[in-house]
């Protein structure tokens, strides 16, 4: 312990679809010099890893390589993909059971080499798996940074830019809450390059009302959408994962709406993993913006927190012994 941090070394455990994707998002970033893919099935790793690194010599110089926990002892991040998969006829808590076991063991091995690591949890159900991660590590909650709902937001402003025709670039709009069925869309402070969205859709002409809640549903379902059409989701999650790896290597300061443990500061919130636009830069979390709302998104939002609370707590039950 105590080894220097290589500050462009990255650490993804799991090199299934997800960190595949991510590993090779993280090379197309040109942020990390270093990527190393830990996985149980060595293997898998190892060909991962060479599939990407063959092409580096028409792209840049970095390594990217199979490696164990040991390597996480000097890395700067340390992304979390591994778990298992929903299998059909599996409740969403008896997934979440299963690969809240999963993260609290990466979590272990990761510490026992690991000093003072920044995480980035990808595993899903993300908001439990962040709240496992920054329990069982002991860790600072602003070094413990779940994906959240940065993907809902990519999905949403996407989603109004093709609706209004404009510049995806240009829109500032937030999912927050859990990265679930009971997230918020805030359409309140929604704008098209500082211009409340509404004003822009009239001001272009459009004569259809912009549909609020449909267009919501659709970010919220579009996950869905993707595993019904190809099997799975891996590219959109690794754009956002390598963003949050970018804002931090490179002491960014960029605001994205990430997962983590929050404390007094936020009381309707206390105590849960949740998203809100968090300030991400070498530190970790450096401050959580407090962003207007209306009454009913506020509401929502407590909503969400307690949904997301209730589920927590279900999740952590330890397994009930059979009767005698």
């Amino acid at each position: 312990m105590g080894k220097n941090k290589n500050k462009n070394k990255i650490v993804v455990v799991g090199a299934g679809n997800v960190g595949e994707a991510i590993a090779y998002t993280l090379m197309l970033r040109k942020q990390a010099s270093d990527i190393v893919l830990v996985d149980l099935n060595e293997d898998r790793a190892k060909g991962s890893a060479l599939d990407i690194a063959h092409a580096t010599a028409f792209f840049r110089q970095i390594k990217v390589r199979k490696g164990g926990y040991e390597e996480c002892e000097d890395a700067a991040i340390i992304v979390i993909t591994a778990g298992m998969a929903r299998k059909p006829g599996q409740t969403r808590l008896d997934l979440a059971k299963s690969n809240v076991a999963i993260v609290r063991s990466i979590t272990r091995n990761i510490m026992k080499y690991a000093e003072n690591p920044i995480l980035i949890v990808v595993s899903n159900p993300v908001d439990i798996s962040t709240y496992v991660a920054c329990q069982e590590s002991g860790l600072p909650s602003e070094r413990v940074i779940g994906t959240g709902t940065t993907l809902d937001t990519a999905r949403f402003r996407y989603l109004i830019s093709e609706e209004l025709g404009a510049d995806v670039c240009d829109v500032n709009a937030y999912i927050l809450g859990e990265h679930g069925d009971s997230q918020v869309p805030v359409w309140s402070s929604a704008t098209i390059a500082g211009e409340p969205v509404d004003q822009f859709r009239k001001a272009m002409g459009c004569k259809e009302e912009l549909n609020h809640e449909a267009l919501g549903e659709r970010a919220r379902d579009s996950g869905a959408e993707v595993i019904q059409l190809k099997g799975a989701t891996f590219y959109g999650i690794a754009m956002m994962t390598s963003r949050i790896a970018e804002a931090i290597l490179s002491d960014g300061n960029t605001v994205l709406p990430v997962s983590h443990v929050l404390g007094e500061e936020f009381p309707s919130y206390r105590g849960i993993a949740f998203s809100l636009p968090c300030v991400i830069n070498g530190k970790g979390i450096q401050r959580v913006l407090d962003i207007p709302m209306d009454e009913a998104e506020k509401k929502k939002m407590e909503d969400s927190a307690e949904t997301l609370r209730e589920f927590l707590t279900k999740a952590l039950e330890a397994p009930k012994k059979a009767a005698s």
